[in-house]
């Protein structure tokens, strides 16, 4: 393979901090996306267990589906002369990332609770950031959804990507990112999805199961160059991570919750940090400074595995 590994990853979070994600036509994830809803659209009816056997084939063998294809255009890229192909495995790997629009989703939702828009900041939450509902938050909770999804988001949006493509190249990068769009679509416990979304919300716990944990150490690495508090997040993380229903989510958003000295959480589910103070719109921009940091970090570590699997 005639590409430069490590220049890769750090040309693909250039891009995606330069320009951001493509219009939906032009955007892989987003015809992930339609994929999965097109199939979603004609699920069968009937038993739960019609329902759990094509939830499976949407979640499993959708995503073999994107490993062989995205196999197969690696192989093409490859043969592209130098620097073409880098440029062009970077623009891949670059859209699965999401560095760009998380910190601009995040600011947006900043931006309104500074003006004193609560009713604006509530809708831009909604649409960016999160899937609760947020019509009876204030200002105070609409900060803190705003940071969990930022901690949440540094793992499933940036760092995973990087991680399995650090492991298996685009190939697996791709199968990851069409496995989290699946659980992100299908993986609720709503009638309509408690059976179809099983398969897909298991493939993403586990995938991201590693991705988590390292994400964790990073924040709190990231938090120790911040300035922030790295030795109580290290410690609420110890306390809190597993405390939410989802069995990753909890480390990077209770490491957030500690080294901001804030308690995070959802309504009858979770509470985070306890004993820190409410967040505020200052604490929003902290965490997307110790984000910017962690990524810096990982995709640092991840270059590095990906020049010595070269070198290997």
């Amino acid at each position: 393979m005639s590409i430069a590994p490590t220049g890769v990853v750090f040309l693909a979070l250039g891009l995606d901090i330069l320009f951001g994600d493509p219009p939906n036509r032009f955007h892989p994830v987003a015809w992930m996306g339609s994929l999965i809803a097109s199939a979603q659209r004609r699920q069968p009816l009937g038993r739960p267990a019609y329902k759990f056997i094509y939830g499976s084939g949407i979640s499993l063998g959708g995503g073999m589906i994107i490993f062989l294809l995205s196999k197969s255009l690696i192989q093409i890229v490859d043969k592209l002369p130098i620097p073409v192909n880098w440029l062009a495995e970077a623009a891949l790997l670059k859209s699965t990332l999401s560095v760009r629009g998380l910190t601009q989703a995040a600011q947006e939702v900043d931006n309104e609770l500074l003006s004193g828009d609560l009713p604006a900041a509530r809708r831009l939450l909604t649409w960016h950031l999160v899937s609760r509902t947020t019509e009876n938050l204030d200002s105070s909770e609409v900060a803190a959804a705003t940071i969990e999804s930022i901690a949440e988001n540094t793992s499933d949006g940036v760092l995973a990507p990087l991680f399995y493509y650090a492991l298996g190249g685009l190939p697996l990068a791709f199968f990851y990112r069409y496995a989290n769009t699946a659980d992100a679509m299908l993986g609720y416990h709503t009638p309509p999805l408690e059976w179809l979304g099983k398969v897909p919300a298991r493939l993403d716990d586990v995938l991201n199961y590693l991705p988590a944990r390292l994400c964790a150490y990073l924040l709190i690495l990231a938090a120790a160059l911040c300035g922030e508090d790295a030795h109580r997040a290290w410690w609420v993380m110890k306390r809190d991570a597993t405390k939410t229903l989802s069995p990753n989510a909890g480390y990077p958003m209770s490491v957030m919750a500690g080294a901001l000295r804030v308690e995070l959480g959802k309504s009858g589910e979770y509470r985070l940090g306890v004993g820190g103070g409410e967040p505020q719109t200052e604490d929003i921009r902290r965490a997307r400074r110790m984000m910017l940091w962690a990524t810096a970090l990982g995709s640092a570590l991840f270059a590095v595995v990906k020049f010595s699997k070269k070198q290997g």
